[in-house]
């Protein structure tokens, strides 16, 4: 499977708990930052311009996450993000976090791009569409 877009993560103390690994949501923020960095690095849009400037966002309406090793404080994490479909709203993601290539987590989700002012899906920009379309070729 080809991979359209990396970035990291550290594991940080607030990230876990008592038991010395990542407390789950903990993991949520992260794969919510990796989404952050996919549209500004790979989209070439930040979430301020998304937000502020077009008033559009990109809310997770759905996800399914698989848990498959615990990870520590000091772990150096990789997240691998892979377009998977594109709608005319929405897009499905493949992520995947990873400590030296051992898999810690992997998730499904879907994003929908919605219009902050209207609160109701919109149509991808077409920018954004164009950059997603040809990472999805890539990963296809």
């Amino acid at each position: 499977m080809s991979i359209a877009f990396e970035t990291s993560a550290q594991v940080r103390f607030a990230h876990i708990d008592a038991a010395g690994i990542v407390f789950y949501p903990r993991y949520l923020e992260m794969l919510n930052g990796a989404v952050e960095d996919w549209c500004e690095r790979a989209l070439g849009v930040s979430f301020r311009e998304m937000h502020h400037d077009r008033k559009i966002g990109v809310p997770t309406v759905k996800l399914q996450v698989d848990f498959t090793a615990p990870s520590h404080l000091g772990d150096h994490l990789s997240i691998a993000l892979t377009p998977k479909k594109l709608g005319r709203s929405s897009c499905n993601l493949d992520i995947c976090f990873a400590c030296e290539g051992e898999v810690r987590l992997k998730a499904e989700v879907v994003l929908v791009c919605m219009d902050l002012e209207s609160q109701r899906s919109t149509a991808w920009p077409d920018d954004m569409r164009l950059r997603i379309s040809e990472a999805s070729t890539l990963a296809a």
